[in-house]
């Protein structure tokens, strides 16, 4: 178990106006500098109720291809079932930190599962400015409820809300996006694990921070999932890195933003890409934000789909186990 000096959450309690240097990053990731200021990236926004069908998946197609990122709208998720999943995270994180750490991660564990702080291999031995919770919402026969927190009493009911209508937005991603490599619609659905692909929900806790500008929540990253739908708090903070610059992504309220993650951008042979994305943190407030990432199985070959491999369009990726891919990703292996 972590002792409880670690967690983000307790040193932002005690840094008043400067913060450790395992925090401070590098110049060329400082988000006071590398930050473009006064300009808010507009990344596509879609309008999930529109009964205009090739107008949505032509949307989605070139958001895929050209950002990697976007954001859906009047997605059928009712607005109260975001708020309750919203607040039962939050309650949970305002817990006492012995409450919390029932849930911490153990620390010889295969699975990033549970509650913790340090997630992947760092290069210059930095750390990120958030806490998190991370754990498997779906299918049932993949939940581990050990990680799920008792308190507050409505945090399970609200999650299982929120996935069962997620399940619909998930369907119809994978639909369109198969439709728009010119495949029938189930075929990267059915290539990523079909009803057996997993559900990963990780709960990210940024902390107030004395110098937003010096720290980074997340690193610039992409997502190893095949999609990534996510539902922030109402602090800014989620960047997205365009022609090479970082810009602020605009809060849409009760929007979903949805991240192509490194196993489509593989399955479709480079056509969709990954989105380089980070987070920034802000000097007041608490930013939080939900991402659940639709992974294949652990054990599941992940390439790219034989239908779209060519000779004149040979594939760009190894085929590997999804778990292989993860391991080589999060410490830093080339793949």
């Amino acid at each position: 178990m972590q002792s409880e000096a670690e967690r983000v959450q307790d040193i932002a309690l005690m840094s008043k106006d400067n913060i450790p240097i395992e925090f401070i990053r590098s110049e060329h990731e400082q988000p006071g500098i590398t930050t473009v200021h006064g300009k808010v990236l507009e990344c596509p926004t879609i309008d999930f109720s529109n009964q205009d069908d090739e107008k949505i998946l032509n949307q989605i197609v070139e958001a895929s291809r050209n950002w990697g990122m976007y954001q859906i709208v009047n997605h059928d998720i009712p607005n109260e079932a975001i708020s309750k999943l919203q607040a039962v995270g939050k309650a949970f994180f305002e817990l006492p930190p012995e409450e919390k750490e029932v849930y911490a991660k153990p620390p010889d564990s295969k699975s990033v599962e549970g509650y913790g702080t340090k997630l992947q291999k760092e290069l210059e031995g930095k750390k990120g400015w958030v806490d998190h919770l991370f754990h498997r919402v779906w299918p049932p026969s993949a939940i581990n409820y050990q990680f799920w927190p008792k308190n507050p009493p409505s945090y399970r009911e609200a999650n299982e809300e929120y996935v069962k209508h997620l399940h619909k937005v998930v369907e119809k991603l994978f639909k369109v996006l198969s439709l728009g490599l010119g495949l029938e619609g189930q075929e990267l659905k059915k290539a990523a694990g079909g009803d057996d692909m997993v559900y990963l929900l990780k709960i990210n806790y940024y902390p107030p921070c004395p110098r937003p500008d010096l720290a980074l929540g997340v690193v610039a990253h992409t997502d190893m999932s095949a999609l990534t739908i996510l539902v922030p708090n109402d602090v800014q903070g989620l960047q997205a890195c365009r022609d090479g610059q970082w810009y602020n992504v605009r809060y849409i309220p009760n929007a979903l933003v949805i991240h192509i993650g490194d196993q489509m951008e593989i399955m479709s042979n480079g056509k969709y890409k990954s989105v380089l994305h980070r987070s920034t943190v802000n000097k007041e407030k608490t930013r939080m934000s939900w991402p659940v990432f639709i992974e294949p199985p652990q054990d599941r070959v992940v390439g790219p789909l034989p239908q779209l491999v060519k000779e004149d369009n040979p594939p760009k990726y190894k085929a590997k186990k999804f778990e292989d891919y993860c391991y080589c990703k999060l410490n830093k292996i080339p793949q």
